[in-house]
């Protein structure tokens, strides 16, 4: 079993080696490299072309739509980190107002006070 794993190994690393090695070669070949080029300018015209054709009918090319969605992506971003910012906010503001409606009760119970002390008096002032 072993001795199987081992040869399969062997057999897929050489067989790994030769393919590189035959890729290498092809790639370096002149006529291949050239021919590789001469596609690749090929399909940057062809772009360059859909483009301005897209234009000409007044539609968006593949590039527009990828510019367009990156914006949009963007403005999703800063949405969300707004959207963050009022939460942020909106919870300062509820502290803030049950501090104040704290304040607005112990002020009423300072009224009440002053009021019982008030009338506390009252009485012992005309006795």
């Amino acid at each position: 079993m072993n001795e199987d794993k081992g040869i399969r190994e062997r057999v897929t690393r050489q067989s790994e080696e030769a393919i590189g090695k035959l890729a290498q070669e092809f790639l370096e070949n002149p006529l291949v490299s050239g021919a590789l080029s001469r596609a690749f300018e090929t399909r940057e015209r062809a772009v360059r072309a859909q483009e301005v054709a897209m234009g000409a009918l007044n539609l968006p090319a593949a590039s527009d739509l990828e510019r367009l969605t990156r914006r949009l992506r963007g403005v999703s971003q800063r949405l969300e980190g707004i959207e963050d910012g009022i939460d942020r906010l909106e919870q300062r503001l509820e502290t803030v107002g049950a501090q104040n409606a704290l304040e607005q009760r112990l002020e009423a119970i300072d009224q009440r006070l002053a009021a019982i002390e008030e009338a506390l008096r009252a009485p012992s002032a005309a006795g």
